[in-house]
């Protein structure tokens, strides 16, 4: 479990599945804070939707082991917009990573899994 006193970096998404390109976001992230926390939006179950938060939650920890203590999973609405009315000590912001990784498509992965 992370430490919600100290600054803490947030992942959104959907993860379906999280993936590899995933996973270097998540490190890019990690350097900023030290803890991060994965909110998955909550979906319904759809084709390109087709695990649930469980299944998202286990795959992410999975995926995450080597990080342990670095990271939380959460279930959150279905999230479109993150609005803020004026500076009050966080910042949306981002993160670039290489084309290689920016090319790794979760829809990809959903159509070979079939």
């Amino acid at each position: 479990m992370i430490d919600y006193s100290k600054p803490t970096a947030q992942m959104l998404g959907r993860w379906q599945p999280f993936h590899d390109g995933h996973l270097e976001l998540f490190k890019k992230i990690l350097e900023k804070t030290g803890q991060v926390c994965i909110m998955v939006r909550s979906m319904t179950k759809t084709e390109s939707n087709p695990y649930d938060f469980p299944e998202i939650k286990r795959r992410i920890e999975e995926k995450l082991k080597d990080y342990v203590g670095k990271f939380e999973v959460i279930k959150v609405p279905n999230i479109t917009n993150i609005c803020y009315g004026r500076d009050v000590g966080y910042k949306i912001e981002e993160i670039v990573l290489s084309k290689e990784i920016q090319k790794i498509s979760a829809t990809k992965i959903r159509q070979n899994l079939k």
